[in-house]
């Protein structure tokens, strides 16, 4: 498998296997343990424990989160994929809480790999579409 293909495999089991089947088996093949994070609700975090905190976090609020990756453009250890993202909204997401409403926002992520793991990914969400379909029920 070429360099492109590897990290290609691995934004796509990244999306698939870690985030939308929450597989923690997964992390440690794909991430570095100093894997920088940057997610699309804005938080920064590091290392494989703190992107599954983030994760953990999202599923808590969002426990049917869903990433689809709609488009994904790998140049060497690079990846750019444009993201459509969709679920259930339950608990506390952006100090809102659920509803059990459905949210339904896009976004995109910017890849860096390095030594067959990724080693830093900035995700970018439209939080101005998903703020307006954020329905806080204990509002009058």
């Amino acid at each position: 498998m070429s360099p492109t293909e590897h990290v290609r495999e691995l934004v796509r089991r990244f999306y698939a296997d870690a985030w939308n089947r929450w597989d923690d088996s997964v992390v440690d093949g794909l991430l570095a343990p100093d894997f920088t994070f940057r997610g699309s609700l804005g938080a920064t975090v590091r290392g494989r424990d703190g992107w599954r905190a983030y994760r953990d976090q999202v599923r808590a609020a969002v426990p049917d989160f869903h990433n689809e990756v709609v488009a994904l453009v790998v140049e060497r250890r690079t990846a750019a994929a444009r993201l459509h993202y969709t679920g259930h909204h339950h608990g506390v997401l952006l100090g809102v809480r659920g509803s059990g409403g459905a949210i339904n926002y896009p976004g995109a992520a910017f890849f860096t790999a390095s030594g067959g793991l990724l080693t830093d990914a900035w995700v970018l969400g439209d939080l101005d579409t998903l703020r307006t379909q954020l329905v806080d029920t204990t509002q009058p």
